[in-house]
């Protein structure tokens, strides 16, 4: 059996701490751009491309064939960048529980770490910075001086589509030189995370329920296991490692 090579991570909710700012934000931009989305519409919808959210959105509120709707995706997704912008420009932003453990016991067994998000490239690079992740990282936001914290960072607007297709994880694969998907772990803390980790091939594609959904929210999506944080994710690398061995 294959040891792991790399390990694919989502962001807010996973990584990084998100006490439900996200989704205040983008309930905020629907609100005062005119459109009406229920709360548990909009948890159902985290982990997604947000411009491929408002494109949903509208196109269920107006349809695409509405002279105003290209404006209104626009409208919506620009005033969602500048409320979310703002938001991480002057608020904490934290790692979650077990992360900093987690990186740092990969990095000892020469394990890269990817970091995917839904988000786009510019609010990435401002909570990379308030951690002290984008340090050491090159243009393609890829760890060549050794010295970073992450090994590379993918954001939604890099990929032909975010998820919950595959793409991110592939590119990240890509750029770590890892071939083969069962050599890769996924993981995340929203249904689409969990689904772009299947659609990868991803050896094993798991959930952490610490994050934006529960662990009754996230039963019912296929899925190899279900964390109550990342401190549960080593026993199960160190368990890969002992079979590949064997």
């Amino acid at each position: 059996m294959s040891p792991i090579k790399l390990v694919v991570f989502d962001m807010a909710g996973t990584t990084v701490q998100d006490k439900k700012e996200v989704e205040t934000c983008f309930a905020r931009a629907c609100a005062e751009t005119g459109l009406t989305v229920s709360e548990e519409r909009i948890l159902a919808l985290q982990g997604y491309s947000k411009i491929e959210v408002f494109r949903l959105l509208w196109e269920e509120r107006i349809g695409q064939s509405h002279p105003e709707y290209d404006e209104n995706v626009v409208y919506s997704y620009d005033y969602f960048r500048l409320i979310l912008e703002d938001h991480y420009k002057f608020n904490d932003v934290l790692p979650t529980e077990g992360c900093l453990e987690m990186f740092d016991f990969l990095r000892k067994n020469n394990i890269k770490i990817a970091l995917t998000t839904g988000f786009y490239r510019k609010v990435t690079n401002i909570i990379l910075e308030k951690l002290g992740w984008l340090d050491g990282l090159e243009f393609n936001y890829v760890n060549t001086s050794g010295k970073s914290v992450i090994d590379v960072s993918i954001a939604s607007d890099e990929v032909q589509k975010g998820r919950p297709e595959p793409y991110m994880i592939q590119k990240a694969m890509k750029l770590m030189g890892v071939a083969d998907p069962y050599e890769v772990l996924n993981i995340g803390d929203t249904p689409s995370d969990l689904k772009s980790g299947v659609r990868a091939g991803c050896r094993l594609s798991l959930g952490v329920t610490n994050g934006t959904h529960t662990y009754d929210q996230l039963k019912f999506i296929r899925n190899d296991g279900l964390l109550t944080s990342l401190k549960e994710l080593k026993p199960i690398i160190e368990n890969i490692s002992v079979l590949s061995e064997a």
